[in-house]
């Protein structure tokens, strides 16, 4: 038996930033690296206007299409149809990270006869005009599909597509480098910004976006009044400039950080550096909240949202953090405050986090499940 060829697609890779762009570049560069029976290959597009071109990034062979832009977070590229083609052709197996509609259009031309594996992020929810549009060709997709892959069973519960699919679906959760965050030597670089270095650190990372629900974060933050704690938020988007208005308007910029685009060391050692990790998301674009597996890989209690999506699956409420309604600002407040007030607490939750992400979420256990499950129909 030969090499398992497997081609991976997604919208974009890094340095692009975001959950699925990480998940995929963890596939495409462990997959080969833990099975030496298995060559990836990795197709997506520019980010924004651009030729096409090949590179090699990390050990991953990498085919960028040629972009003509992005259009409703959905690039352009005629090319990418004739490179998806061209690259199936030469695989056995073609796994599509959704939602991306060109990847879809782009299998349902090419005629590929291979296994096609689907790993589905999230439901659309904002773009109501692309999705009606793009309805016709996911269903394809889910039809066409050998098997499909969610992080969670609440990703299947949640979805308004998955469930008359459910027989073809496998629970693969995301999975992180456990090893990395616990030998993160620890530095103060949130600590070294505190007004008074005894203060609780209350950390959110993300992109600053609709669905994260940053702005309920800072009205919770301010409603909970707490003279113990600052509130340190890493990341940008378009929604930067309104959050740090509203900081100030307020009045709590003082005790509120903005830390902007952390490296991964830098945010390594906030993750170490901080006292709870938040996740206030308000919508079921956020599927799952890889940023909590990073929290308690690092051992730090979590504060996530009762959203109908995977993300209260990975911290359990009363176990390894709190979870609350979404867009709840007096419940988050209250969350807040009862983690802030309580080490104790914090320290039980942190120490049993740290645990579930070893015992379920590691990588390489990860990346075992998902060789096994792409291997089977050869």
């Amino acid at each position: 038996m030969g090499r398992l060829r497997v081609l991976e697609v997604n919208k974009a890779y890094f340095p692009h930033v975001g959950g699925i762009e990480s998940i995929v570049r963890q596939y495409s560069s462990e997959l080969p690296a833990q099975h030496s029976d298995v060559r990836v290959r990795t197709l997506v597009c520019r980010d924004g206007f651009g030729f096409g071109m090949n590179e090699r990034i990390g050990g991953v062979d990498l085919r960028r299409s040629g972009s003509l832009g992005t259009y409703f977070s959905c690039p352009l590229s005629v090319s990418f149809l004739r490179d998806f083609r061209k690259m199936a052709a030469k695989s056995d197996v073609v796994h599509i990270h959704v939602p991306f509609p060109l990847a879809d259009l782009a299998l349902l031309l090419s005629g590929f006869k291979g296994t096609v594996a689907v790993s589905w992020h999230s439901d659309i929810v904002k773009q109501k005009k692309l999705l009606k549009l793009y309805a016709p060709l996911l269903r394809n997709l889910l039809r066409r599909a050998d098997i499909i892959f969610v992080a969670t069973k609440g990703h299947i519960k949640g979805s308004d597509w998955l469930r008359p699919y459910a027989r073809k679906c496998r629970v693969l959760p995301y999975g992180v480098n456990v090893h990395e965050y616990l030998t993160t030597p620890e530095k103060p670089i949130l600590t070294k910004k505190c007004s008074d270095s005894n203060n609780v650190k209350i950390f959110f990372t993300g992109r600053l976006v609709y669905y994260k629900g940053v702005d309920v974060l800072l009205k919770a933050f301010r409603g909970a009044k707490l003279q113990n704690a600052e509130l340190f938020i890493a990341g940008t988007g378009e929604l930067e400039e309104s959050l740090r208005r509203y900081a100030e308007k307020t009045g709590i910029s003082s005790r509120v950080h903005f830390l902007g685009f952390l490296e991964d060391n830098d945010l390594k050692q906030a993750f170490a550096d901080c006292d709870i990790f938040v996740l206030p998301s308000v919508e079921k674009s956020e599927a799952f909240g890889i940023v909590q597996l990073e929290a308690m890989a690092s051992g730090k209690p979590v504060i996530n949202t009762s959203l109908p999506s995977g993300v209260p699956y990975v911290s359990l409420h009363g176990k390894t953090g709190l979870t609350v309604p979404p867009k709840d600002c007096k419940a988050l407040a209250a969350a807040m405050c009862t983690l802030a007030l309580d080490g104790e607490m914090r320290k039980k939750f942190g120490e049993a986090a740290k645990k579930r992400v070893a015992e379920h979420f590691d990588e390489k256990v990860i990346i075992d499940r998902l060789y096994r499950l792409l291997s089977a129909g050869r």
